[in-house]
């Protein structure tokens, strides 16, 4: 028998975590978190990770759980994520994911196969060769293409990050999904979206809220602590472009239009992975949110599937 798990996806800054925690209350729940970056220390601020009373209202995993030196891909986070599901459903509680990386959530529900050393001979030696032949540029195109969400953490002049995060995606096989849409759990995938205009303006806003809590200094004690400026953590959004300011290469409303573009470009990005999900339930917001509303309707339709 399938196990039971619920899902809360969105582009960023449409309210998911509210949706989640509160969702987890009502229904025994615990959270996982579906964002790559979510998973780093001291990285609060540019994440937008829930603060400590939310995380202390529900249980939370796969939140503060590596420095932010350390990698974190598709495949860790499929290991983890399965492992969780297991251990929360056999204490008799309903696991909750809510994150907006598409990739890692697509890959959960479908049950994507890699092989287990993340590497694949033939594939490496093609990848190594168009590094050789075409140059650095070329192999973070192929990064773009493969896996567009990846290729915002990376630094380009980190090729072997690049190549094993080519491998990685590439290398996975949708082995669970089948003509009917089935997938490798019993699951209720909701979604959060509102008209662009609307996200995008929230997204601005947003940031100018992260800087206004101190997103400088939290990049600026990254830095200090040691953590390279080329760690994947630090090229993410909000980290790369505080980082290019504190070291001298933008002037601050450069840096902080950059920082806002880039927050734009990857909410498109992420809808571009959501159209691969056909079983996902849209909630439509507005420009002042009823999450309340939203959350009971989600509740509802959890509580008759279920019955």
């Amino acid at each position: 028998m399938k196990k039971k798990l619920a899902v809360i996806l969105g582009p960023t800054a449409t309210g998911k975590s509210h949706c989640g925690i509160a969702l987890a209350k009502a229904l025994d729940g615990e959270i996982i978190s579906g964002d790559s970056m979510l998973v780093y220390r001291g990285m609060d601020i540019g994440t937008a990770k829930p603060t400590a009373e939310e995380l202390a209202a529900v249980p939370h995993h796969m939140v503060d759980i590596l420095p932010p030196e350390a990698s974190f891909n598709v495949v860790d986070f499929k290991e983890r994520a399965e492992r969780l599901i297991d251990e929360i459903t056999a204490r008799g509680r309903l696991p909750i994911i809510v994150g907006g990386t598409g990739l890692y959530i697509k890959a959960l529900l479908e049950n994507y196969h890699f092989n287990s050393a993340g590497e694949n001979s033939g594939l490496r030696q093609e990848l190594e060769n168009l590094l050789a032949e075409q140059g650095k540029e070329a192999l973070f195109v192929r990064l773009q293409k493969a896996v567009p969400q990846e290729a915002e953490r990376i630094d380009i002049n980190n090729t072997r990050r690049v190549i094993r995060a080519i491998e990685a995606a590439e290398s996975g096989d949708n082995l669970s999904h089948s003509s009917d849409g089935e997938l490798a759990y019993d699951a209720v995938v909701f979604g959060l979206r509102m008209e662009r205009s609307v996200l995008y303006g929230r997204i601005n806003r947003r940031v100018d809220i992260m800087l206004e809590q101190g997103l400088l200094d939290e990049s600026k004690k990254l830095l200090d602590s040691g953590v390279p400026a080329s760690a994947q953590s630090m090229q993410a959004i909000g980290y790369r472009q505080t980082v290019m300011y504190l070291t001298g290469q933008l002037d601050y409303d450069t840096a902080v239009d950059k920082l806002k573009q880039a927050t734009r470009n990857f909410a498109k990005r992420q809808f571009t992975w959501y159209k691969k999900m056909p079983y996902i339930k849209w909630f439509e917001l507005d420009a002042a949110p009823d999450y309340d509303s939203v959350t009971e309707k989600m509740y509802q339709e959890i509580k008759d599937k279920w019955k």
